[in-house]
């Protein structure tokens, strides 16, 4: 014989049973009655007109990124849901990045223009010095000094320049026009002041000036390129970041396919939030590397600079 212990669980038990199974038998009929005056609040809060919101909840056999159960969400929301909930998203990308992407882009835009013009100034200066110096033994041979400052700035712009080379063929054009000026008696082919030249290095005309120049100046712009090119070269990672893959079934998932079901207060848990970053951002976790390999390649050509 059972005690009334068991007989009192016993009853429990066929209670919930047959509570349950009313209410599933229910269900739909009681989902499809269902009020859409919340949602329908939210979506009119958000700027958009109710006409085509559903005053109570209907079939969801039209939804196209919810799930296709009983719904306050028409085509038409859904659509428009969609298209917020991107919009959403590449807002807070572009909130979270701005600072840094106007970081990088101001004081590149700053840096650039502060050294170009650190290059023309100079540039005159040597001109207006060596001008009032050497007169007319300077203004006849500018096109010497016009094509290193040329070069400097290919240089700096990040064309393919050889500074070393640059400066060599820079000391060779000079020791050609002082050999021809120091000895006007004297004609010279171009063979012969060519033989000059490739001697000069060891003859040393200006003793060690032309490696103190060389030296003192591949340290400035290499170290100037390097910092140019780093604030460029992070301003574009930056950019790229903040373009993001297609992710709009995952993102109304999170965001707005509660407000369809009728819940517009139900928050999306943690791993549902955590998978759908992960895959709109996938394309972003491939910018890890570009970003060590820029540290890395800049890092290095400051040292270069450095150990000149």
């Amino acid at each position: 014989m059972w005690s009334p212990a068991m007989r009192m669980e016993t009853r429990l038990l066929v209670w919930l049973c047959a509570v349950a199974a009313l209410s599933g038998n229910r269900s739909p009929a009681g989902a499809a009655g269902r009020s859409c005056a919340d949602t329908r609040q939210v979506y009119s809060e958000k700027g958009y007109s109710t006409s085509t919101a559903p005053v109570t909840q209907i079939s969801g056999e039209h939804l196209r990124l919810c799930p296709q159960d009983y719904t306050c969400c028409s085509s038409q929301m859904e659509e428009t849901l969609s298209l917020q909930s991107e919009r959403d998203f590449l807002k807070a990308i572009e909130d979270n990045s701005q600072f840094l992407l106007t970081t990088f882009t101001q004081r590149h835009r700053r840096f650039d223009e502060f050294f170009r013009e650190l290059i023309d100034l100079s540039e005159k200066s040597m001109n207006q010095m060596f001008t009032k110096t050497y007169g007319r033994l300077f203004t006849q041979n500018t096109h010497v000094f016009q094509e290193l400052f040329v070069e400097l700035r290919r240089y700096y712009s990040g064309g393919s320049v050889s500074l070393t080379e640059v400066f060599s063929d820079f000391w060779s054009g000079v020791v050609e026009r002082v050999f021809s000026l120091v000895n006007p008696q004297y004609q010279f082919g171009d063979d012969y002041l060519e033989c000059v030249s490739k001697h000069a290095e060891q003859l040393q005309p200006f003793g060690d000036v032309p490696h103190k120049l060389r030296v003192q100046v591949s340290r400035a712009f290499i170290a100037a390129r390097a910092l140019s090119q780093g604030l460029a070269f992070g301003r574009d990672i930056v950019n790229t970041a903040t373009k993001v893959r297609e992710c709009v079934r995952g993102l109304m998932r999170q965001w707005y396919c509660p407000l369809c079901r009728g819940l517009p207060f139900l928050r999306p848990c943690h791993s549902l939030c955590l998978n759908v970053m992960k895959g709109c951002l996938a394309n972003q976790a491939e910018l890890d590397s570009e970003w060590n390999n820029f540290i890395v390649m800049h890092l290095q050509k400051t040292s270069v600079a450095c150990n000149l």
